[in-house]
């Protein structure tokens, strides 16, 4: 049996996007790791899957990283999921509602081609990240590879730990990002993020995503970061944020507001795989 799929990128972030709703699709984690395989199988960052909603939207999705493992929420997947749905006529809707695993969030395709995206309400909480910790707080102290760093711990509807560094290119993202992303205060893991300021308005960032490994962008991590400088006085409301993948916008008007996120969406080919 064969199976279509789009492959689509969002600042580099690469995903392949399967359409659940028009042809039959069963997955497993062994194969969803055989296609991810960059040599041997399609290569991606995570698969994106369109699925018939429940009864609060037009549509689900489901995000697997390339371990094979389901993931809740994935944002430079959420553009690519509106521009995948609105290009294949599965609907004609500018603002489309999608459930997610984490509740809904709203894409908007911009006259433009971008898509912007409400992406919630983002959660400080320790027990709903999840972070162990005594208390909530603006920072917490965290002991990795024996030092002690200081981080901001955010769900943007899955967990980020964002620390400030002064230069991005010299952060120890590949080697200190697994034993983060791991670390035991992180019962479900965690999405590491390495956070340059640039000035009031501008970020550099790299992300080590739970799963996957660094990435050229992280959607939910650019949205992490900026919040958690917002939140720390140390950032205006709206925000740059520049990957090796290109640049995001976010903005962000505090507590118990939501997040909004612009940026790319772009298709590279379409294709079929052997189920």
């Amino acid at each position: 049996m064969k199976l279509k799929f789009t492959k689509m990128h969002g600042l580099g972030n690469d995903f392949i996007v399967i359409d659940a709703i028009n042809q039959s699709v069963s997955l497993d984690p062994a194969t969803i790791r055989r296609w991810a395989d960059r040599h041997f199988g399609i290569g991606f960052d995570q698969l994106l899957v369109v699925e018939k909603p429940g009864e609060s939207g037009d549509f689900r999705y489901r995000i697997f990283n390339a371990d094979g493992g389901e993931v809740e929420q994935c944002g430079n997947g959420a553009r690519c999921f509106a521009r995948f749905v609105r290009d294949h006529d599965l609907t004609r809707k500018n603002t489309i509602r999608v459930e997610t695993a984490c509740g809904i969030i709203m894409p908007t395709v911009e006259e433009n081609g971008e898509v912007s995206v409400d992406m919630g309400i983002p959660r400080f909480d320790p027990a709903r990240i999840p972070f162990i910790t005594q208390e909530r707080a603006l920072t917490y102290p965290l002991n990795v590879n024996d030092r002690e760093i200081e981080i901001s711990a955010v769900s943007m509807g899955n967990p980020h730990a964002v620390q400030i560094v002064p230069d991005i290119d010299l952060a120890p993202v590949t080697s200190e990002g697994p034993a983060i992303e791991s670390h035991p205060f992180f019962p479900e893991k965690v999405n590491a993020g390495y956070m340059q300021i640039v000035d009031r308005t501008h970020i550099r960032l790299r992300v080590f995503e739970r799963g996957t490994g660094e990435t050229l962008a992280c959607g939910t991590g650019a949205c992490a970061a900026a919040v958690s400088g917002i939140a720390r006085g140390l950032l205006d409301s709206e925000v740059q944020v520049t990957m090796r993948g290109g640049n995001l916008r976010i903005r962000w008007e505090g507590e118990d507001q939501p997040v909004w996120m612009t940026g790319p969406a772009v298709s590279v080919f379409e294709g079929t795989i052997d189920l």
